[in-house]
């Protein structure tokens, strides 16, 4: 399955918040939208679940308009919104009908997901018993209960401690792997790293990057080496003014060209002790910082 997000124009009032917002998202891989607060990625998700329409523009899916009564949508809003005095049987049941489930079968399906929470012993207990990173498993059976197509998580590991959030990522893997569209929302670089073959970086209503992770990457200049060493001041005294201080205690070395790249490696292994060397690539925070940094 295809999800495409196509020339979307939305304004409210004479505020316009989205300018031909285009991208697409593929089953059976994540995809992660970027951008600081206020650039547009909500507006972009509320008119993808067809909260509201845009001003102009499409929602496809395969190439046709995408159909709700037959595509499911999951989401995990970042702001949660469960009842706190309700018994979470009933309200993860209640939200599972809404979404087109006969009772049995919700009943079925929430009864799964506790299980694979481990949240069973919480079932017949109120919401507000719960600590906050609970809560936000329970938020997570209402994104995943019907079963969707595609799956939305905004900011999906807030409040998750270490040992959730590995839990969290195995389920969002399981999703992967059943050929879902996973779209991540998120401000925390290292999962979308860890997760999204995809991205689009949204900055004040237009998208400013869109494509695979690992082709935006490669596609930055290859012209500097990351060095690891026990001895840095030697290394600092060959290269000069070419060698810099980098982050974690490495050292960077500026090429004068790209080519030179191997026979430096060379160089820096024979003549110095290295534990590691490579070829310096940006991490998705440089990435958004870059495309992100300033509003355009």
């Amino acid at each position: 399955m295809r999800l495409e997000l196509k020339n979307i124009d939305k304004s409210f009032g004479e505020k316009q918040v989205l300018k031909g917002v285009s991208f697409t998202a593929e089953s059976g891989k994540a995809f992660g939208l970027l951008g600081r607060n206020g650039a547009g990625k909500t507006t972009s998700i509320r008119i993808l679940m067809n909260v509201f329409p845009a001003n102009s523009g499409e929602v496809l899916v395969d190439g046709s308009p995408i159909d709700y009564g037959k595509i499911k949508i999951g989401y995990l809003p970042e702001e949660r919104g469960l009842y706190p005095k309700k018994l979470i049987i009933d309200q993860l049941t209640y939200f599972a009908e809404l979404k087109g489930m006969e009772k049995k079968e919700a009943v079925k399906a929430v009864d799964f997901w506790l299980d694979r929470l481990d949240m069973t012993e919480y079932r017949n207990k109120r919401l507000d018993t719960l600590s906050k990173g609970n809560q936000q498993k329970i938020q997570l059976v209402t994104a995943l209960a019907h079963d969707p197509q595609i799956v939305i998580l905004d900011e999906p590991f807030s409040g998750l401690d270490p040992v959730n959030a590995i839990l969290l990522k195995d389920v969002v893997k399981e999703q992967i792997s059943k050929g879902k569209i996973v779209l991540f929302s998120s401000h925390q670089m290292s999962y979308i790293e860890e997760f999204c073959d995809s991205i689009a970086i949204i900055n004040a209503g237009r998208v400013a990057l869109h494509g695979d992770l690992y082709d935006i990457k490669r596609n930055y200049p290859r012209d500097r080496l990351v060095v690891h060493t026990t001895k840095p001041q030697q290394i600092r005294e060959d290269f000069g003014s070419a060698c810099t201080d980098g982050e974690n205690g490495a050292l960077m070395i500026q090429l004068a060209d790209p080519g030179e790249k191997n026979a430096v490696m060379k160089r820096l292994v024979e003549n110095f002790d290295i534990d590691e060397v490579k070829v310096f690539e940006p991490s998705l925070n440089d990435i958004f910082v870059q495309y992100a940094g300033e509003q355009v």
